[in-house]
């Protein structure tokens, strides 16, 4: 498949919106799908191209689709990228994909059968901080891997405990569902796989039954650690990731908008050590990782290469959340 991609766009909400706005060049909106038929109809105006549909069936079956960005409810995630993969389309879905990992195991085998690629949204890869860090980070400046903290957190809103991400049958969970997903991937970049699962998830302050902060402990084979908060406690918006080598140490602070500027820091040991040699990469501007993101889905098609992170990255995850949530016993009922 070459040139312009024709996408179904099923969700047509805050996140629907988002991936409109970052279609790459010459491709479009052909179906927007919503079981709100009116945000699906507001969606084909703002595209001005499509058609707008109530049931996700029906937007997979269009024969003018290539591919399908499913931004649903977590709940519904794996069922229309299913539905999507068995149609013949390409997918890109939002993280987590599903709200178990049987459910992405079955998704794996699904693609695999039908020879389509699916991109799983874990689009913090594409921020240009994490970017240069990956430059750096594969250029071996920071020498043997050591361990790795990272916090990522927001304070909510009045009402959050009433939102769907508070109800576990339509989120699967809470808070390490929601921003954890994108901590455990990006570690995962980092380190490779976390054979030993430790934490403990809690709920501190919202009133609902899933967790509002969670803390884990993730150990390699070859026993690199990585500590990881999220929390929706975290009354000023926080992100940050710092990364250690035996030879250097990268941070990562924001992600731009009500988390601050995004920045670099790279810290070089010297010889004498000390005092390190300090370089900071500062990135202004609009957040561009949905489009690079887009960018990269559509070379997966083009170049028929497995997609990462796709759904073995989604898998792998959620496998870590699972593990937490069994020995922290949730969901609550």
């Amino acid at each position: 498949m070459g040139g312009q991609v024709n996408y179904a766009i099923i969700g047509c909400g805050l996140i629907g919106k988002k991936r409109l706005a970052a279609l790459p060049a010459g491709s479009q909106l052909a179906v927007a799908c919503d079981t709100n038929l009116v945000r699906a109809e507001e969606l084909v105006k703002l595209a001005k191209s499509g058609r707008a549909v109530a049931d996700f069936h029906e937007a997979v079956a269009d024969p003018k689709v290539q591919a399908v960005v499913v931004a649903t409810l977590n709940s519904t995630l794996a069922e229309i990228s299913a539905a999507a993969i068995r149609a013949g389309k390409h997918v890109i879905v939002e993280k987590p994909a599903g709200i178990s990992s049987a459910q992405v195991e079955e998704l794996i085998a699904l693609a695999t059968k039908h020879g389509v690629r699916v991109r799983v949204g874990f689009n913090h890869r594409f921020h240009p901080a994490f970017v240069k860090a990956r430059e750096l980070f594969e250029a071996g400046v920071l020498g043997e891997m050591m361990f790795l903290r990272a916090r990522y957190g927001h304070g909510g809103r009045v009402g959050y405990d009433k939102e769907w991400r508070a109800d576990p049958k339509l989120a699967g969970g809470g808070e390490m569902m929601d921003q954890g997903v994108h901590l455990i991937d990006l570690a995962g970049w980092f380190l490779g796989e976390f054979p030993t699962v430790e934490g403990h998830a809690a709920t501190y302050f919202w009133k609902m039954p899933v967790d509002d902060n969670a803390f884990l402990s993730l150990r390699t084979a070859r026993g690199q650690m990585a500590w990881l908060h999220v929390s929706c406690t975290e009354w000023k918006n926080l992100f940050s990731f710092e990364i250690y080598g035996r030879n250097a140490k990268l941070h990562i602070e924001g992600l731009g908008g009500s988390y601050g500027s995004e920045r670099l820091t790279y810290y070089k040991m010297l010889p004498q050590m000390g005092p390190p040699e300090t370089t900071v990469f500062e990135f202004a501007g609009a957040d561009e990782s949905w489009k690079l993101e887009f960018a990269a889905f559509e070379r997966d098609i083009r170049e028929r290469r497995e997609p990462e992170p796709g759904l073995k990255e989604a898998r792998a995850a959620l496998r870590v959340v699972e593990k937490i949530y069994a020995t922290s016993g949730y969901p609550k009922t």
